[in-house]
């Protein structure tokens, strides 16, 4: 397991000793003393489950800022966007916008 995995908090075990991860590189052994993990580290992990990935996402993003975050963006796009091309922007703006529904 790599640390970018495990949770601020988690105890891991690497090169035969026990650290609390502090950071997203950094780790305090029990015995005291900060140190940098490298990313490439291989970590056994203890007693700690490792971070979900895939519900993160879900729970970090408020819809309606996305949605007037988008709107603003395309706004803007339209005005710089020749008349040609606002067709083809319109329908990706759609496709945006539906991949928000499902």
């Amino acid at each position: 397991m790599k640390l970018q995995h495990l949770a601020i908090g988690a105890r891991f075990e690497y090169e035969g000793i026990v650290y609390v991860k502090t950071g997203p590189l950094t780790a305090s052994s029990e015995q005291g003393g900060q140190r940098v993990i490298p990313r490439y580290a291989t970590l056994k992990p203890l007693d700690v489950p490792a971070v979900d990935r895939g519900s993160a996402g879900k729970t970090g993003l408020d819809r309606a800022r996305v949605v007037a975050a988008f709107e603003s963006f395309y706004a803007c796009a339209v005005e710089v966007t020749d008349a040609g091309g606002r067709e083809r922007l319109a329908g990706a703006r759609e496709a945006f916008l539906a991949a928000l529904r499902s």
